[in-house]
């Protein structure tokens, strides 16, 4: 019986890891490391080898993981701090895949504009500070510290009936730029990090992912240029949460009683397939998984998306003072 639907889905490298690897266990191939920096914890997670991909699910690659659950908050001076770490944290990125400060940038905002935690994307590029055409157009008049940067939301397949690869490639074509940024919603295996994320990966994307809806990816191999992906979990699966309260009711009791069989019964002693198994039976009659997000979506989706767009106007853009980056978004 193929169980792979009702599994754990993520898209976040970091918890992909934690997945195949428990307990600070090493994979060959994937080195990780953390840092805490004033509430923001700062993730990597490198993958060398091929061997290591396998075992954890994700391209080899190099990715960046921002947590910060205080965001929930709305914290504005919290948020301001995220948008200048995210800045400097992505200047370091491009310094590290050897991007010029010359380098014509494209952004590409993934994703469905009416539907609120897949408009990432969209709201991203509306506050992106684009100025290529000042360079076409007036390039004498450009002041320095400024690069080209293009910004375009293509849409989804639902909306414009072509797809977002084959628009992308056009695009590409025709503006030549030198690198590709790729922002998108995607999907978590905890609650706790829906809207509270942002993971940076130089491996790519595939547009839908975060829905289960795998589309031709957008990647170096695909357009001919670097391809950096920026994405924020903004849905958890219902399978994924039923998955996760077994665990955590087991470590809730646990706590309070060594006789934890007499309050759980069977469940205190399945294993993860029987579990799965379970998930499918509940969900079996819904005919589908669900996806979950939080009721505030509609405010946690602007916020974020305005730190992303801070962050990448002051890493793009010398000039863009990466100190006080909230100011340069409209």
């Amino acid at each position: 019986m193929d169980l792979s639907a009702y599994s754990v889905r993520t898209d976040l490298a970091l918890e992909a890891h934690d997945l195949a690897a428990p307990a600070g266990q090493t994979i060959p191939g994937v080195h990780t490391s953390a840092q805490e920096l004033d509430g923001i914890r700062i993730s990597t997670v490198d993958i060398t080898s091929e061997e290591g991909s396998r075992a954890i699910g994700k391209l080899p690659g190099h990715y960046i993981t921002l947590e910060v659950p205080e965001l929930r908050k709305k914290d504005s001076a919290l948020q301001d701090r995220v948008a200048t770490v995210f800045a400097k944290e992505f200047e370091a990125f491009l310094q590290k895949l050897n991007i010029r400060p010359d380098a014509k940038v494209l952004i590409i905002g993934l994703g469905n504009w009416n539907v609120t935690p897949d408009a990432l994307g969209p709201i991203v590029v509306e506050n992106i500070m684009v100025t290529r055409h000042y360079f076409e157009l007036m390039p004498g008049q450009v002041s320095p510290g400024y690069r080209p940067v293009s910004a375009v939301a293509p849409g989804v397949l639902g909306i414009t009936g072509i797809e977002t690869s084959e628009i992308v490639q056009g695009i590409v074509e025709k503006s030549s730029p030198d690198l590709v940024i790729a922002i998108d919603a995607l999907a978590s295996r905890s609650l706790e990090r829906v809207n509270t994320t942002i993971q940076v990966a130089d491996s790519g994307i595939h547009p839908g992912s975060g829905i289960g809806n795998k589309r031709k990816g957008l990647t170096l191999e695909s357009l001919g240029v670097p391809v950096i992906a920026i994405g924020v979990p903004t849905v958890v699966y219902a399978s994924t949460i039923v998955n996760n309260a077994f665990d955590m009711m087991h470590h809730h009791f646990r706590q309070q009683t060594t006789n934890t069989g007499e309050i759980l019964g069977l469940l205190d002693n399945m294993q993860e397939q029987e579990r799965l198994e379970l998930v499918r039976e509940v969900l079996n009659p819904l005919g589908h998984d669900l996806l979950v997000t939080p009721k505030e979506i509609d405010q946690f989706i602007e916020d974020i998306a305005n730190i992303i767009a801070s962050g990448l106007n002051a890493a793009l853009h010398e000039a863009v003072d990466a100190g006080n980056v909230s100011a340069y978004t409209h």
